[in-house]
């Protein structure tokens, strides 16, 4: 399993560098010209982007063998349950980053860093849940 969580936490680092991509060219090049592009659409879209990312690298790549039928159907359904907990990720994320300012008054990035660690924790369990092996296929 501390295999699985090393791949998963390599991942999410690629995630973090597509959404930072995607949201620099966002913002930057294609809604630079109003506010609710820069701040709400380009990091929204940026966001999906590195879901997208992630599902592929947790499907493809560090869950493989536990999906044992690639028919459209599950990789859909397991993209949309990925994608809503990844969403109760970032609100989890949200929630600890605000609590921790609010009850040690540090600074923005230290409290993003610490709640990244406890989402991320959660959202390897999320991923665990996501792709485990079928109950027939485990014996």
């Amino acid at each position: 399993m501390l295999i699985k969580y090393i791949e998963f936490v390599l991942t999410r680092l690629l995630g973090t560098g597509v959404d930072t991509l995607v949201l620099w060219i966002c913002s930057d090049f294609i809604f630079s010209s109003n506010y609710f592009g820069v701040n709400i659409i380009s990091p929204t879209i940026s966001f999906e982007a590195a879901v997208i990312c992630n599902f592929l690298c947790s499907y493809f790549f560090i869950w493989r063998n536990n999906i044992v039928n690639r028919s459209k159907g599950i990789f859909y359904r397991k993209f949309l349950i990925f994608n809503l907990s990844a969403v109760a990720g970032f609100l989890i994320k949200m929630a600890f980053l605000l609590l921790f300012e609010a009850i040690f008054g540090w600074d923005v990035i230290i409290c993003n860093f610490v709640a990244l660690l406890i989402s991320g924790l959660l959202n390897f369990v999320f991923d665990i849940f996501i792709f485990k092996k079928p109950k027939s296929q485990t014996t």
